[in-house]
């Protein structure tokens, strides 16, 4: 046996060289169980061993006659008996190597690379997050993607005591941390507990230019709005309620049908339940028609069709539905779900059937809305009163409307002082669907901004500075790409540089400023660019004439008074141009054609003259100057002129071009030669003249770009 072996040998080895030692033939004896540990417990008889273990000093007793060991059999089988298998490298422990010092360099000092944010700002700010009231920190943490700790550092820095990390949040705090991290946020609120009572419903009048929108309207309420609008064309949004005679009340929202009024139009479907869309039986579906129909099916709205103007001989109903339905309506009368009615706003026809499907499709809707608890509105309109204030028109969607309540609209804020229905009457409270009008804020909003109620004057403070705060961020970052856009450089040097044309921008209500900014800023071209770098509501004000005068830009008012005088005066000193308009088209023309003025305009070349070669002419050179030869011609078309470049042609061909040396008539240097008239001119190095060709004189001229309106009236500059 072995250890019978090792042990007469007098050796003292270890145990485990002992077991590798040991052959397969004599590990018959061995039992193996698994322990506790999961390991293999091997179990030697100690018959097999006794006298290694009495030869090491190791004493047994009877109560110890198994001895166990802790030890893998695959492990010691495969060392001495098992071969290795193909495929498996087993680590080969080398000899020591000295490290080459040559290899071994000091660390190369490299910059300090801050490392990557999980978000960008630019994903940030294009992220949106719904918010409620009584969210946890927690919950908005993983909504914004920040942790714990960042928005509990925020909500000390807006003076919120923290007390845990699961205490709920108001909704206006929530907002704050929101903008403080950078998202776009959403406010959601719930109606449990709260009283849902029927509301009327809000309708849009959408439809092309002259195409009777106001003038319906008009039929319906009985008054005469049309006929005070410059042009006869609508140019401001507007709201009132109609009490029909049935009892029921409907808000209506007249919207303008100009092309630069989009922005009105998508501001009236956002708000609205209904869309009537108004198309003439004599004109058809015509662009703004279109651009209706997208505005109310992005937005999810209904629509109803009144065909208008149906008294007219030219009328055609049938024609107006085909086209209707070849753009993706469904009329009822071709199987679908849209009512179509034909009206007349001047014969005051068909009234009573367009409002039958108005208030049908409002009952197939079944509106609610939350009448208690604080109200949500949203402006379509505001402008400058200069005996009240900044007034904001808006439209109460759910909650009631209390005079005295603190607001934030947009990021301006105040203490509504006011409330007064469209007709001018003062009410104590606006109730869902209600147009009114809001005074008593602190700045003037922006159209299509939401008014939200908040507790106190110091978090509606707090709000309106962190949302300017954000809308300054954004603006700037807005700036900044858009330059970045313009002064990209080009390749061809032949395109000349893009001229700015700086603008004021000064209208009689918010929405018509930005309806006015948007249109000018279409009339943008390769060569000029339209900034407008400031825009307000209210009339000229010395102030615009000293900043125009600082950056050198025009005025341009539209549906604002005259300035005083001394204003006037100040501007035509300074040499400024003031732009007054009340209609969309004429101010579009007046400033495209001022954008034609300015534009550099671009270098091309044209034939101003022909000449025939009648008779060549050799001039001997003296000493060491060349010989020169001069062709005798006569102009058959157009004229020559001296500093222009020659075209030398033979069969249709250009055979030579260069400048003009010399021009003559009757031995006298000239610098035009008109039509029907002879001549000699010389051109550089061309010695190859022939009778009978022909000369063409080739000028470089500077093409303007050109102003085009379109019927439906869009203004765009056409680059050559």
């Amino acid at each position: 046996m072995a250890c019978r072996a090792v042990s007469k040998r007098g050796i003292n080895v270890g145990f485990t060289r002992v077991l590798t030692s040991i052959s397969p033939e004599h590990a018959v004896g061995f039992t193996s169980r698994t322990g506790l540990d999961g390991a293999l417990v091997r179990y030697i008889p100690e018959s097999s061993c006794s006298p290694f273990l009495q030869g090491s000093g190791h004493h047994t007793t009877k109560e110890s006659s198994i001895r166990c060991f802790h030890a893998s059999p695959e492990l010691w089988f495969r060392r001495r008996y098992v071969k290795q298998e193909p495929g498996l490298k087993m680590q080969n422990k080398g000899k020591f190597t000295k490290k080459d010092k040559k290899k071994s360099q000091p660390p190369v000092e490299a910059p300090y690379v801050p490392p990557k944010l999980k978000r960008s700002n630019k994903s940030l700010q294009d992220k949106t997050i719904d918010i409620f009231e009584g969210m946890s920190t927690v919950e908005l943490a993983k909504c914004t993607g920040q942790s714990v700790t960042t928005l509990q550092e925020i909500l000390v820095n807006v003076g919120e005591k923290v007390v845990s990390e699961f205490e709920p949040l108001s909704i206006d705090v929530a907002e704050l941390v929101g903008m403080e991290v950078g998202v776009n946020v959403r406010r959601q609120h719930s109606n449990e507990g709260s009283e849902i009572l029927p509301r009327p419903v809000v309708v849009t009048v959408m439809g092309h230019v002259d195409h009777g929108k106001t003038s319906l309207l008009d039929a319906l309420r009985e008054t005469s709005v049309a006929a005070k609008e410059a042009g006869g064309i609508t140019q401001h949004l507007g709201a009132f309620v109609v009490s029909m005679p049935s009892g029921a009340s409907i808000t209506f929202l007249d919207t303008p049908g100009h092309a630069a009024f989009s922005a009105m139009r998508a501001r009236g479907a956002a708000v609205t339940d209904l869309v009537v869309l108004v198309v003439a039986a004599d004109d058809g579906v015509m662009p703004q028609t279109l651009e209706a129909m997208s505005h109310a099916k992005s937005a999810n709205v209904p629509i109803v069709v009144a065909i208008n103007k149906c008294d007219k001989p030219s009328a055609n109903p049938g024609r107006v539905k085909l086209q209707l339905a070849s753009e993706g309506l469904l009329l009822e009368e071709m199987g679908g779900d849209i009512q179509v009615v034909e009206v007349s706003a001047i014969a005051k026809t068909g009234l009573d059937n367009l409002e039958e499907a108005i208030l049908l499709q409002a009952e197939m809707m079944d509106l609610k809305a939350r009448v208690d608890g604080h109200a949500q509105a949203y402006v379509v309109e505001a402008r400058l009163d200069k005996g009240r204030g900044p007034l904001a028109t808006a439209i109460v969607k759910v909650g009631t409307l209390v005079c005295g309540q603190h607001v934030v609209v947009g990021s301006e804020w105040g203490r509504i002082r006011v409330i007064r229905d469209m007709s001018g009457k003062l009410t104590e409270r606006a109730r869902p669907a209600m147009p009114v009008v809001i005074e008593g804020l602190k700045g003037l909003p922006m159209a299509g901004d939401d008014v939200t109620v908040v507790e106190s004057e110091e978090r509606a403070r707090m709000l309106s500075a962190g949302r300017k705060r954000k809308y300054e961020k954004d603006r700037l970052r807005q700036i900044m790409e858009q330059r970045a856009e313009t002064n990209e450089p080009s390749e061809d040097d032949s395109v000349p540089k893009r001229t700015e044309m700086p603008l004021i921008v000064k209208a009689d209500v918010q929405g018509t400023v930005q309806a006015v900014t948007d249109a000018l800023r279409t009339l943008n071209s390769p060569q000029v660019f339209v900034n407008v770098v400031h825009l307000g509501v209210g009339p000229i004000s010395q102030s615009d004439v000293d900043l125009a005068q600082a950056c050198g830009a025009c005025i341009v008012g539209f549906n604002v008074k005259s300035p005083p005088s001394s204003i006037s005066q100040a501007a035509i000193v300074a040499g400024i141009k003031i732009m007054q308009h009340q209609v969309i088209y004429h101010l579009l023309d007046e400033v495209g054609n001022l954008i034609v003025d300015k534009a550099p305009g671009t270098l091309e070349a044209q034939v101003a003259g022909e000449a025939e070669v009648l008779d060549i002419f050799e001039l001997k050179g003296r000493r060491k100057s060349a010989d020169v030869k001069i062709a005798g011609c006569r102009v058959i078309d157009g004229h020559f002129t001296k500093s222009s470049t020659m075209r030398l042609l033979r069969s249709g061909e250009v055979v030579f071009e260069g400048p003009c040396v010399s021009l003559k008539q009757k031995k006298h240097d000239v610098e035009l030669v008109e039509k029907g008239n002879e001549c000699g001119l010389v051109i550089h190095d061309c010695d190859d003249f022939q009778i009978g060709d022909v000369i063409q004189c080739v000028e470089q001229v500077v093409r303007k770009p050109k102003l085009i309106i379109s019927d439906n009236g869009i203004a765009r500059i056409e680059c050559h």
